[in-house]
């Protein structure tokens, strides 16, 4: 029992989701009973595995389940935590979309299946369970990203998934040459491996970590591994591209921080993935910005805008290598930015829905002054777009801080520089769009405003994203507490 009770938080939203699809099966309730029903059901669910997981917390239940195949620790229980507040936001801004399609149950119960492969993503500490983590995460999203089945939906879910499958492969082999030296799946002994490891074992430990970065680097959406994003953003319904540029994103990271950290993070190795994390790191934020001034269409802008987010996160995980593994200021800088990360482009993304919803468009000339329409709308999409900026006193600043301070203080000062030189690029296309939004005269005066839901959906993440950057302190306690457990 024990083992079911750390699993719990993740069992509660597997109920919830196998109550939906049987209830919206056998139940005899009109279209719009179903869809609230649907959606009441999944934030029930959610709001049970967040307060399992505090009870967790509370009776200090952190330890190993299922013989060691996934933990219960500070590091992923602040990822429960993360994972079920973007869920939530997410079926919330998603109600208007639910409005218009007779699949409301299954587009709820994929939510919360793809929230559970992330929440395992970030506590399992065997191979074959992250991989197992892995999948189930990746076919809710292969399937949520075709959900409207129009021939741009259905194309960006063809290209997600043919690329999924590579990245599948990739992370297999790497996965596949750390068991054949180790002779285990488990993380914890590969570690003990990797760091008694001699330097003729070296050249084979480089190219898992290479094929692990690859495989992975598709979940995180870095370069050269990203050309599914700015087709999938745009062609995914946008609550799907909402939750793929942040959920996604997260549990990408987290997994690679438990593996490389953890696994590859205290051995020989371990400058070498340094040094090829700042190259990536590099290369993804001046490629993702730089194509992000060309973009016309926000969706697409906002995802190349994530690359080059992706890129500002790798700083955080190259200088994990050359800090005092007994600081871990690399990683807790990581944890703290995927947080501020969340409520900032969820917010962007639900004022992108609100917005575009009301005036039939994602191009970026067609938000020619949506302040005067709705100021209300402008003014969380500019308070998110400054967040993505680095402008104080919002979130995303000290996320930005925490990161460059890490390189810095990892000597890795050059790479500091470039991701403040590509914070200055990005003012250009995110004040690009408040300029618009304020200073142009719109193509009519019709006031408008979000419905309740995707109202209270932004409010929460503006509020979040304002709250943290006016006092980081417990956001960035909560971040340590998670870094310490993977030194």
């Amino acid at each position: 029992m024990e083992d079911i009770n750390r699993f719990g938080p993740e069992l509660a939203l597997l109920i919830a989701a196998g109550l939906i699809v049987v209830g919206d099966v056998t139940l005899p309730m009109r279209g719009g009973t179903r869809r609230v029903a649907s959606v009441a059901l999944g934030l029930a669910g959610l709001a049970v595995s967040a307060l399992w997981s505090l009870v967790l917390i509370v009776a200090d239940e952190r330890g190993n389940a299922f013989d060691g195949l996934m933990v219960v620790d500070d590091f992923s229980l602040f990822f429960n935590f993360l994972f079920v507040g973007i869920a939530a936001v997410i079926i919330l801004a998603s109600v208007d979309l639910l409005e218009k399609s007779r699949f409301r149950a299954e587009y709820v119960a994929l939510v919360l299946t793809s929230t559970v492969g992330m929440m395992l993503m970030a506590s399992t500490v065997d191979l074959i369970a992250i991989f197992a983590a892995l999948e189930l995460q990746a076919i809710s999203f292969y399937v949520l990203v075709a959900f409207l089945k129009d021939g741009r939906s259905s194309e960006a879910a063809l290209k997600y998934l043919l690329l999924g499958a590579v990245s599948t492969a990739l992370t297999l082999y790497g996965m596949a040459y750390l068991f054949g030296l180790s002779g285990s799946t488990n993380l914890n002994d590969i570690a003990a491996f990797v760091a008694g490891a001699d330097s003729g074992t070296r050249p084979a430990l480089v190219l898992a970590a290479v094929f692990l970065a690859a495989g992975l680097g598709f979940k995180m959406a870095v370069v050269p591994f990203q050309m599914w994003v700015p087709d999938v953003y745009q062609g995914a319904p946008t609550p799907v591209t909402a939750y793929l540029s942040v959920a996604s994103k997260a549990a990408g990271f987290a997994v690679v921080m438990r593996v490389f950290v953890v696994a590859l993070g205290q051995g020989l190795i371990s400058r070498d993935w340094s040094n090829m994390f700042a190259a990536i790191a590099a290369i993804s934020m001046t490629l993702g910005n730089v194509a992000a001034l060309a973009q016309s269409d926000i969706k697409r802008m906002l995802g190349y805008s994530s690359i080059a987010q992706a890129g500002t996160f790798l700083i955080g995980l190259a200088a994990v290598a050359a800090n005092d593994p007994q600081l871990l200021l690399g990683t807790s800088s990581v944890v703290f930015f995927l947080g501020t990360y969340a409520f900032t482009n969820l917010g962007a993304f639900i004022a992108i829905i609100a917005i575009s919803n009301k005036i039939g468009s994602d191009q970026i000339d067609d938000y020619a002054g949506v302040a005067r329409r709705s100021p209300w709308l402008a003014a969380g999409l500019t308070a998110c777009l400054l967040s993505l900026t680095g402008i104080p006193p919002l979130a995303g600043f000290w996320g930005k801080f925490w990161v460059f301070n890490a390189a810095v203080r990892a000597d890795l000062v050059w790479l500091a520089l470039i991701g403040v030189l590509n914070s200055v690029i990005s003012a250009y296309y995110y004040v690009g769009v408040v300029l618009k939004m304020y200073t142009q005269e719109p193509a009519n005066d019709e006031a408008f405003q979000p419905s309740p839901y995707l109202g209270l959906a932004m409010t929460a993440a503006v509020v979040g994203l304002v709250a943290v950057g006016l006092y980081p302190a417990p956001l960035l306690d909560a971040s340590e507490s998670a870094a310490a457990v993977l030194g």
